[in-house]
């Protein structure tokens, strides 16, 4: 199975790079993963406008063969060893691609809203859009090792 973490806008700040690739490196070790960022939005767009340019990005790059889950504060609310589950189902399931999709600010466009087959919220609380990057691998990461059983994770 592959996984593409599809998001908008660039990771600015260096210490999110920085945790952000390694756990990106970490997953490789155990699956195929991409991280694909849209570019920031040019311009001066009201919220509606901005959540439909978004969604024409996000449909530029969305293959119809993939599966894709969005990221959504409304989501499905996991423990980490519940997500696991949910990935190793995924590839029980023999699903190639895995898309999990990050919106902006304002959410998701009613067309990619009716792409997904379900959201995910990492939490209640709200965080940046580049810090739910570093949580989101971390969380990959996180659900591989406890497939494989590595000890990383200490229920």
């Amino acid at each position: 199975m592959k996984i593409i973490f599809l998001v908008t806008g660039k990771t600015r700040e260096p210490y999110l790079k920085e945790g952000i690739g390694k756990y990106e490196e970490k997953i490789s070790r155990f699956v195929s993963y991409e991280c694909i960022e849209l570019p920031d939005l040019k311009g001066s767009f009201s919220p509606a406008e901005q959540v439909r340019e978004e969604g024409r990005q996000m449909m530029q790059k969305v293959d119809k063969s993939w599966q894709v889950w969005l990221l959504d504060e409304g989501g499905r609310s996991f423990t980490s060893v519940q997500f696991a589950s949910f990935l190793q189902e995924k590839m029980n399931q023999a699903v190639k691609t895995l898309c999990i999709i990050s919106g902006g600010p304002y959410g998701f466009s009613d067309e990619i809203r009716s792409l997904a087959q379900g959201s995910v919220s990492l939490s209640p609380m709200t965080f940046t859009h580049q810090m739910v990057r570093l949580i989101f691998t971390e969380q990959v990461y996180r659900a591989f090792t406890i497939i494989k059983g590595t000890g990383y994770h200490h229920a």
